[in-house]
């Protein structure tokens, strides 16, 4: 057994809208392919990945180092120990040596495109989904046969005003969609406050969250945590930047509501300097590193084992990133939901076309691996640029 190629191109995922801090008009994901010899149905098993949204594409990392590395390596390393199927822990040490550490940034993106393909190829060898592949390997048997899942939704676009926001947002009802999130911190906080409200008026507070993706400082994290108090939200996310720990600590003291964060450190080691230094309450707050841009699925393994041993239920952790992969984590982790992403960095956002989302909970699906394929305009478009 043995891997055969490993192709990577970038995709455009521009669109017009923008969050607090970034417009997307220029946006671009990593797609990865990962062949094997292995044979089914007279074709080659390959696996498929991507990179979330939000960090642009790696292919300067992928072709001049990760990739180079593992074509390089003993085939044996690549292999668990009975020779049965690949192993994705060694296939990522493969990829990172000779790294230093710390710094991940770009580099972590990188690696996480090619570790989902490696999952979704290692799950299709075992002949099985991929999130019943984490229970049986992972979680002893156990998962969740329906996953909390919410819309990443609320952007701000050129003129849109309250009614499209009110009209985005029913329509998220109508999927089946209970909790719903929306973008906040683009706009001065009286204005924000009348999005805000408008939307908690038409769903209630205790299903809104907020997102402000890293842009503001301690006191406008505080005035906007006061103004929305009485709301009762479903969480306040990312208020500052994602590594100002203090701020973190700072506005959970005075906060009582839920804060949610975490989707921009890329590594087991940010994840644990957030549960030491910022100030979060496992009883109530929650984590969302994103596999496809933290060194991948791999990683986030490691990470459920930490905040496990530091006291906290994994049921705190969201994964961000609103694709398949979220979705197939949560289920086989048994992991607190997924973020999904039905109207936006399409065709890559949400998940497969078969999946029902009903009173706010997604089944994951028994298609092999990952589901790639299931994702019927996705997989056309990753099979034009790696297939």
């Amino acid at each position: 057994m043995r891997l055969t190629e490993i192709r990577e191109a970038t995709a455009s995922i521009s669109s017009q809208i923008q969050n607090a801090y970034v417009n997307f008009s220029q946006m671009t994901i990593s797609v990865v392919a990962v062949e094997s010899d292995v044979m089914r149905h007279g074709r080659r098993l390959t696996g498929y990945g991507f990179c979330s949204n939000g960090r642009y594409a790696q292919g300067g990392i992928l072709r001049e180092r990760l990739i180079p590395r593992i074509r390089a390596a003993d085939e044996g390393s690549l292999m668990n120990d009975d020779g049965t199927n690949f192993a994705p822990s060694r296939i990522r040490n493969v990829m990172m040596n000779n790294e230093k550490p710390g710094g991940h940034g770009d580099r972590s993106v990188a690696v996480a495109a090619l570790d989902m393909a490696v999952w979704d190829l290692v799950a299709k060898i075992a002949d099985q989904a991929l999130w019943r592949y984490l229970s049986d390997h992972y979680n002893g048997g156990n998962y969740d046969d329906r996953v909390m899942v919410y819309p990443g939704g609320g952007y701000y676009y050129p003129g849109k005003g309250l009614g499209q926001l009110r009209d985005e947002m029913l329509a998220y009802r109508d999927q089946g969609y209970k909790v719903l999130k929306m973008k906040i911190g683009g706009v001065p906080l009286t204005d924000d406050m009348k999005r805000i409200e408008t939307v908690a008026d038409l769903i209630g507070g205790a299903d809104l969250a907020v997102d402000a993706n890293g842009r503001f400082g301690l006191s406008t994290a505080l005035a906007y945590g006061k103004a929305m108090g009485p709301l009762d939200l479903f969480w306040f996310e990312e208020p500052g930047d994602p590594l100002d720990f203090q701020l973190n600590s700072d506005l959970s003291a005075e906060y009582s509501g839920a804060i949610a964060t975490g989707e921009n450190l890329f590594s087991l080691q940010d994840a644990r300097n957030l549960l030491r230094h910022g100030g979060m309450r496992p009883e109530r707050d929650w984590i969302q590193l994103d596999p496809a841009l933290s060194y991948g699925l791999t990683e986030y393994l490691d990470v459920v084992d930490m905040v496990e041993q530091m006291g906290w239920s994994r049921r705190r952790l969201i994964p961000h990133g609103g694709h398949q992969l979220a979705l197939a984590m949560a289920a086989g982790l048994q992991l607190g939901g997924s973020e999904s992403y039905p109207g936006v960095f399409q065709p890559f956002g949400g998940f497969a076309d078969d999946v029902v989302i009903q009173d706010g909970l997604a089944e994951p699906g028994e298609h092999l691996g990952i589901g790639m394929e299931a994702k019927a305009e996705m997989f056309k478009e990753i099979q034009r640029l790696v297939g």
